[in-house]
């Protein structure tokens, strides 16, 4: 089985900063490519970022130069560093997992899926 747990997420005011986590229970983490999607209240998942194992990122227009997408194979972790944030960040996150890989941005290319980690940004 293939287990994604997120973690960090927290309450912070406009323009801080908070670290998302993702920890995945695989044998082969490099084999996958990892994403960030969020879900606000009353809309539905979007797409945040992610990760190729080659080292390619990308970005949604809204979080682009804010947020940042890493990886640490070794480590079998994901991780998500959002600075600036902003009261439209607000959402929960949701860390995903896909084997095989089209853009990266669509909810149906990923396999597996985290809980979510609650994410709240105050005026």
């Amino acid at each position: 089985q293939v287990q994604l747990v997120e973690s960090g997420g927290g309450l912070v005011q406009a323009g801080g900063s908070l670290r998302l986590s993702c920890a995945a229970s695989v044998r082969t983490f490099r084999n996958y490519a990892m994403g960030w999607f969020r879900q606000a209240p009353g809309k539905e998942r979007e797409f945040v970022a992610t990760s190729w194992n080659g080292g390619i990122t990308y970005y949604s227009d809204s979080v682009k130069g804010r947020f940042t997408i890493s990886r640490d194979n070794a480590k079998k972790t994901v991780y998500l560093q959002m600075n600036s944030l902003k009261p439209e960040d607000t959402a929960v996150y949701y860390c995903a997992a896909a084997t095989s890989f089209g853009s990266g941005s669509s909810q149906d290319e990923y396999d597996y899926w985290g809980q979510g980690t609650q994410v709240t940004v105050s005026s």
